[in-house]
């Protein structure tokens, strides 16, 4: 399924305000886990806002948001409210893409906020490059190996997120209702 993005123009209005605009809100709680529990497999307004300022920002390539219901596994794909990274983690520019923007989600503000963007951002956990990091564990890395994997060895470079990086959103976060979001979605 392909997205469908905000047009060039509107989107350059939305990614141009200031970070300080939103920093002066409340910071957000860390986002619990909750997982897709039904089928809406199209793109949530905050996640395409997320996922052009992703790559408008970093490079990078532009992945999948939907994805089909078919089948029994749980993705917050199938809610849209997960963006699909695409990078290469044999690439050593792509490994700097990705801890750059890392670095940046989980930085400490200026108010003393750990893990401040990852949080106004609604991040819900990181899937990259044989690690995760969740909001539910203060987004401390943590080896990570797909239950569709017996070992590392027997794992797809997809499956690994080796060949992009998976950023799930929490259910506030997809909508554009966490405080980052704060002028960056259109007014309905």
């Amino acid at each position: 399924m392909r997205t469908r993005f905000l047009p060039a123009a509107a989107l350059a209005v939305l990614l141009a305000v200031p970070a300080s605009a939103s920093e002066t809100l409340p910071i957000d709680d860390y986002a619990p886990y909750v997982p897709q529990t039904y089928c809406s497999p199209y793109a949530k307004p905050g996640t395409k806002v997320f996922a052009a300022w992703l790559v408008r920002r970093h490079g990078g390539g532009t992945g999948t948001i939907g994805r089909s219901c078919r089948g029994s596994s749980v993705s917050e794909h199938k809610e849209g409210r997960a963006f699909d990274w695409v990078l290469d983690a044999r690439s050593t520019r792509d490994r700097l893409r990705a801890r750059a923007f890392l670095d940046q989600a989980f930085a400490i503000d200026a108010a003393g906020n750990p893990h401040a963007l990852a949080r106004r951002m609604g991040i819900m956990y990181v899937i990259w490059n044989d690690h995760m990091w969740s909001s539910y564990s203060g987004f401390e890395r943590r080896d990570y190996l797909s239950s569709s994997c017996k070992d590392v060895q027997h794992c797809s470079r997809t499956l690994r997120h080796r060949d992009h990086m998976h950023i799930s959103l929490s259910r506030r976060g997809g909508k554009g209702m966490t405080s980052w979001y704060a002028g960056r979605l259109p007014v309905s």
